[in-house]
């Protein structure tokens, strides 16, 4: 049986992964893709991270490349997609899964540094990909992009860069989402709440001075559904649908997967 996206192309934004004991969002669903069909061309910052990535796909008998490129920097986002473009001849999808931390914190506190580089990364870099992505896309008359929020755009209090780079993204996906509407080109979200990934376990893990499992615990108990986190895979497959022909009537979405926190905030 073919899969969801059997011979389809897929670009793959921040698709190598923080080193860690699980498994980040952008390798599922990079991994998932390839296993639906796609085509997948493997970005990340990090080159050997994408290289991983890349490497797991083929070796379970996908088709995949890598590509290192920083989306901060607009000369590098403009020869990714050229080379995107050469390697797959078309872009039927984008995933934009760019998101980081450090140095950030509530207003009063927060640096300008950190601030300028922390929206430069998450959301100038997620525009700056999918402005390059849309001349490529608009040629074609269709394609699907589909943005990595958080649900830190609608809750928090003590990372304003971060909140405030994911409430740009979100707005910034209703923007494609309209404005590119007559082309065939969808723009969706997926808003991800408490995910046990990488970045997010470890990072708080070091940055804490606590074990692990002590944050995974402390996660788990704010998760109405089940009273647990969830996983790269839930976020895997809820941007596979909206990729996917499934989602064909579906634009402008913002689709959270967070075991219903954000039901809790209102």
């Amino acid at each position: 049986m073919a899969g969801r996206l059997e011979g389809k192309t897929a670009v793959i934004v921040g698709a190598g992964q923080t080193p860690g004991e699980t498994l980040g969002n952008g390798r599922a669903m990079a991994l998932l893709f390839a296993a639906e069909g796609a085509k997948v061309l493997c970005v990340d910052r990090i080159g050997e991270r994408a290289e991983e990535t890349a490497a797991m796909i083929l070796e379970a008998g996908g088709d995949a490349s890598a590509l290192q490129a920083d989306v901060s920097r607009s000369s590098e986002v403009s020869t990714m997609v050229a080379e995107a473009v050469l390697r797959l001849r078309r872009i039927d999808i984008l995933v934009n899964n760019v998101g980081i931390g450090g140095g950030d914190g509530p207003a009063h506190k927060v640096e300008e540094a950190a601030f300028d580089r922390i929206l430069s990364v998450n959301l100038k870099g997620t525009w700056l990909v999918t402005k390059a992505v849309l001349a490529a896309m608009r040629t074609q008359k269709s394609g699907a992009i589909v943005n990595i929020s958080s649900l830190a755009a609608r809750a928090g209090g003590i990372q304003v860069a971060y909140e405030i780079s994911k409430a740009g993204v979100n707005r910034l996906t209703a923007d494609v989402a309209i404005s590119q509407a007559r082309y065939g080109i969808r723009c969706n979200a997926v808003q991800p709440g408490l995910m046990d990934t990488p970045m997010a376990v470890a990072g708080i893990a070091g940055a804490s001075g606590r074990t692990q499992d002590e944050v995974r615990a402390e996660r788990d108990a704010r998760v109405p559904l089940g009273g647990k986190m969830g996983t790269a895979w839930d976020t895997a497959h809820a941007a596979l649908f909206l990729a996917s022909d499934d989602a064909k009537f579906i634009t402008g979405a913002i689709l959270p997967v967070d075991g219903g926190m954000g039901v809790r905030i209102g």
